[in-house]
């Protein structure tokens, strides 16, 4: 291990000082076998008919994930307080918003728990029909592109 440490301290202190170089406005390349640029100077072949040059990568656009309504359906079964519950707890809502949503859903026949990616609202739709199941409520959730 100590030999591979000692030649890499060889290594850089044996390396010219490229910035020196550069300053001074030495023509010798610190990198032999390449050219050297200098600023406010081109090297005409460079650019012209040779095909090579500077190549650059544009960061591809990225385009934002389709989103989803998680929709609770109305029955005449499913007691109102299971459904603040199921708002609670799976949808995060306080007290008072899953109150409102509940009575949206009674009153109107269906109503929007939240919006979210696929994956997501997928994932809750589930997790829903199946507390309810294992509750015995025959409460529906439900997901559709927004």
């Amino acid at each position: 291990m100590g030999k591979v440490k000692e030649e890499m301290e060889r290594a850089v202190n044996a390396t010219p000082d490229h910035g020196a170089m550069i300053a001074s406005g030495s023509s010798r390349s610190p990198f032999p076998g390449l050219p050297v640029m200098q600023a406010g100077k081109r090297d005409k072949d460079a650019d012209e008919g040779t095909g090579t040059g500077l190549a650059t990568k544009t960061a591809p656009k990225v385009k934002k994930p389709d989103l989803y309504r998680v929709l609770l359906l109305n029955d005449d079964f499913t007691p109102m307080e299971f459904v603040v519950h199921v708002l609670e707890r799976f949808f995060r809502k306080s007290p008072e918003q899953a109150t409102q949503i509940m009575l949206h859903v009674h009153n109107n026949g269906v109503g929007e728990c939240g919006v979210y990616t696929y994956e997501v609202a997928e994932t809750k739709v589930t997790q829903v029909m199946d507390f309810a199941r294992q509750n015995q409520h025959p409460l529906q959730c439900v997901m559709e592109k927004k």
